[in-house]
């Protein structure tokens, strides 16, 4: 915040999210229910729903949030608007703890803090905003210096598409959306492959990256929620290495196991290393469905339909796990009430910002389009500015209704 401030943007206000932060809806007994802008009987995402609703809505141009699960993919994906999960720590995470505990630097393991926006040039002006060390820690020593995009035309990028998971199967929907958005790359210049001998296990990097990822959460259980986990994990197969289970495991884990999970993770990430020698980019679904209607059920019992095959609601955690990456919408036509994305997965740290910024493509541009407009329902806000002051964003930041 301080250093969107720096920069000159104006804050208006905070957005809903769901309780704790861990859903891909955003509801809670306070401030009530977000709907999704789109469709007012679906869910928005989560956890940073309010943000993604009030930017598809056009209420504002930029939003910040969280992920650890697909916070910031998720409610851009539902809601036709572009997020980015930074490489981990890009983006300090000081002062985003839970109400009461100390604003002191910290260092993430699987969260990070990145940017949302309506327009892939606005997603990249604020990463660039907000990139850096924590000033109060590595900061100290150290500078950022990203290297420059490896192409400067989409002609020189090679994007390895994939539309299967082996833990979760994708609406045809979603997978329609990818085809069509990789056919417009295509007769743009880009090299498609459609497979690679180095891309990592997709099952087992979900795996690992799902118990890690309980295991995280399994801090803050009640005393009966952990015995009732533990009692569920005894009763699992040893063959069964299906989301929930892994889930499950990962609630019970121990430190020692958490510490294999962590080494199993340094190796996949080294074979997603290997992977981008080879491709410069992985588009893949950034969830399995469009939005989904709003269920406030128990959590547990939740299914998620998926073109009428009923599934686990935490099957939706399988592209969570992946590199950085960003969600894009696909292009919008006036017929359409929820339109769903893509998700482009990079390695850490790579830059693809000056391709945009020198000569935005009809494939990008009209998505970026496409994210700029707004439900009927909503009316376009007044411009208002502070006197005498003149933001460093440009006009399409600065003003909602550009």
């Amino acid at each position: 915040m301080q250093r969107l401030k720096a920069a000159g943007a104006v804050m208006l206000g905070m957005t809903n999210v769901p309780i704790g932060l861990a859903d891909w809806q955003s509801y809670n007994e306070i401030y009530g229910t977000t709907n999704n802008p789109w469709d007012l009987g679906r869910t928005p995402g989560g956890s940073p729903g309010g943000a993604a609703a009030a930017l598809a809505a056009g209420f504002v141009s930029l939003e910040l949030g969280s992920d650890i699960g697909g916070s910031l993919r998720a409610p851009a994906h539902f809601c036709g608007v572009f997020s980015h999960k930074p490489t981990l720590d890009l983006v300090p995470q000081r002062g985003a703890g839970p109400p009461q505990t100390p604003v002191a630097p910290v260092r993430g393991d699987l969260a990070v803090a990145g940017p949302m926006a309506r327009s892939a040039a606005d997603l990249m002006l604020e990463l660039a905003v907000l990139a850096g060390p924590d000033e109060l820690a590595q900061g100290v020593g150290y500078q950022l210096a990203l290297p420059p995009p490896r192409h400067d035309r989409l002609a020189g990028f090679r994007a390895l598409v994939m539309d299967a998971h082996p833990l979760c199967p994708t609406a045809a929907s979603v997978a329609g959306a990818l085809d069509e958005l990789t056919e417009r790359l295509a007769k743009l210049g880009v090299h498609i492959v459609r497979d690679s001998p180095k891309l990592p296990d997709l099952a087992l990097t979900t795996q690992t990256y799902v118990e890690l990822l309980a295991a995280f959460f399994a801090a803050d259980l009640t005393t009966d929620r952990r015995e009732a986990v533990m009692a569920g994990a005894r009763s699992l197969s040893a063959d069964d290495k299906s989301i929930a289970a892994c889930r499950m495991r990962g609630f019970t884990i121990s430190h020692g196991d958490w510490i294999l999970a962590s080494r199993q993770r340094a190796t996949l990430r080294g074979c997603w290393l290997a992977l981008f020698d080879d491709v410069d980019v992985v588009l893949c679904p950034a969830m399995p469905t469009p939005a989904f209607p709003h269920d406030h059920t128990r959590m547990a019992t939740r299914e998620l339909a998926i073109d009428e095959r009923k599934r686990s609601y935490f099957d939706q955690l399988a592209w969570a796990g992946p590199p950085p990456s960003m969600a894009c919408p696909r292009r919008r036509r006036r017929s359409d009430a929820l339109i769903p994305g893509c998700r482009s997965v990079s390695r850490s740290l790579a830059v693809f910002s000056t391709t945009a910024q020198r000569s935005p493509s009809p494939a990008w541009s009209s998505a970026s389009s496409a994210a700029s407009r707004r439900p009927q329902c909503c009316n376009r806000p007044t411009r208002r500015g502070r006197p005498g002051t003149t933001p460093r964003f440009p006009p399409s930041c600065a003003d909602p209704s550009s």
